[in-house]
């Protein structure tokens, strides 16, 4: 295999999740009945470059196709991210309504309303025609497409280049990251800022977060190698932050590389010898990840069994792609897990790929009273317990599986 950025022979294995379903294509009384689609889930290291990536059994047009049940408006810790970012972006680089704010995979607007809100023009890019739909209810522009270099193109030839442009946890989805980078190059205005949010990869190691991978991201990124990436496609770091989201992110902030203007933060250089100093850039730092989820999963199926020999009921919440990772290397079904409840309607009333588990709508907690919720998106911990904290009448208790198992009164 050829590294998705530099093309040299990648060989070093991370980690190894067998064959899956891909983790956002849910079923329905239909689909379930019939042949499921499964691929290799493995992930590689290019020891020139240090990306980290999946090996190619799929196509992005197959992953986020017109059924991508995905919003993430469904979160309201992350609205209130998305919220705090619009206000301190505009104060930092006094973005007013004469400027124009591009953000790529916009989803459902979750982000550009905020924009919008501030009278600033936007447009947004998004490729799944659910969210893109979700969008434009909200009167938000959007264009139905996946980004890159001739998308770019065309929009700076029908004079619609940008002042800012956003791009969060989308960078890890993109097949072609070296066309996808160099398109943000292109659309930049002279001066233009782009900023890009994605899991930073030295958090997902160190803290054993394995189920953020799926297929639908290509690539598990590290500040250094994505420093090599934008560099290599016109593009300049001139400043990132450290952001609690998805169990610990990056947020970049870049200019172009030929004419932007923006001093370089002392954050970055840290940031840069933190990777160094904790050996991302050796083969040993990548070894025996694999040893540590098989723990995850042996801990998870031994409190499953342990629960059902008890005669007690485990249901989850959060029908998040991470859960589907989990459920499916665990080799998790009904049995163990009755159902999974889940506030976004389009997933309603389907089922888990690979697993088959019902997704149902909250109020099926109230009616069958389970002893324990398995909390599958983790990184929402504290808003889903504050959600659900009516089941402490009936005294269940919340469960938290990665990075190790953990039940919470």
């Amino acid at each position: 295999m050829k590294c998705r950025h530099c093309f040299s022979e990648v060989a070093l294995p991370f980690v190894d999740l067998g064959i899956t379903s891909p983790s956002n294509a849910y079923l329905t009384e239909k689909t379930i009945r019939l042949p499921e689609k499964r691929f290799p889930l493995r992930v590689l290291v290019c020891e020139e470059c240090w990306l980290v990536q999946t090996e190619d059994f799929t196509d992005a047009s197959e992953l986020f196709n017109k059924e991508y049940a995905y919003f993430s408006s469904y979160s309201d810790s992350w609205l209130t991210h998305s919220k705090q970012y619009v206000t301190s972006i505009i104060e930092r680089f006094g973005l007013n309504d004469t400027h124009h704010v591009i953000e790529v995979a916009a989803n459902d607007g979750y982000l550009l309303q905020y924009i919008q809100a501030h009278r600033i023009p936007c447009t947004g890019i998004e490729p799944t025609t659910n969210t893109a739909m979700a969008a434009r209810a909200k009167g938000i522009p959007i264009i139905e497409d996946f980004f890159g270099r001739e998308l770019a193109e065309k929009l700076v030839k029908k004079n619609k280049q940008a002042d800012l442009m956003i791009a969060n946890n989308v960078l890890a989805h993109v097949p072609n990251i070296n066309d996808f980078v160099s398109g943000f190059a292109r659309l930049l205005k002279p001066q233009g800022i782009a900023t890009f949010e994605f899991p930073h990869l030295l958090e997902l190691v160190q803290k054993s977060q394995f189920d953020t991978i799926y297929h639908e991201h290509f690539s598990y990124l590290s500040l250094t190698t994505v420093n090599q990436i934008f560099s290599s496609n016109g593009l300049n770091i001139f400043d990132v932050e450290e952001l609690p989201t998805h169990g610990g992110s990056l947020r970049v902030f870049a200019q172009r590389k030929d004419t932007g203007t923006q001093k370089l933060c002392f954050r970055f250089s840290k940031q840069l010898e933190q990777e160094k100093k904790m050996g991302m850039f050796s083969k040993n730092f990548y070894l025996n990840f694999q040893s540590k989820i098989d723990r995850i999963k042996k801990e998870l199926m031994d409190f499953l069994l342990e629960t059902k020999k008890q005669g007690k009921v485990v249901a989850a919440y959060g029908a998040a792609a991470k859960g589907n990772t989990l459920m499916n290397y665990a080799a998790i079904k009904q049995d163990l897990i009755s159902y999974i409840v889940d506030r976004n309607p389009a997933k309603q009333g389907k089922f888990m790929p690979g697993s088959h588990i019902p997704i149902v709508d909250e109020k099926k907690l109230r009616q069958t009273k389970p002893d324990y919720i398995l909390i599958l998106p983790w990184n929402l911990k504290k808003e889903v317990m504050q959600q659900l904290n009516y089941v402490r009448t009936w005294g269940a208790l919340f469960v938290i599986a990665i990075p190790q198992i953990e039940i919470i009164p």
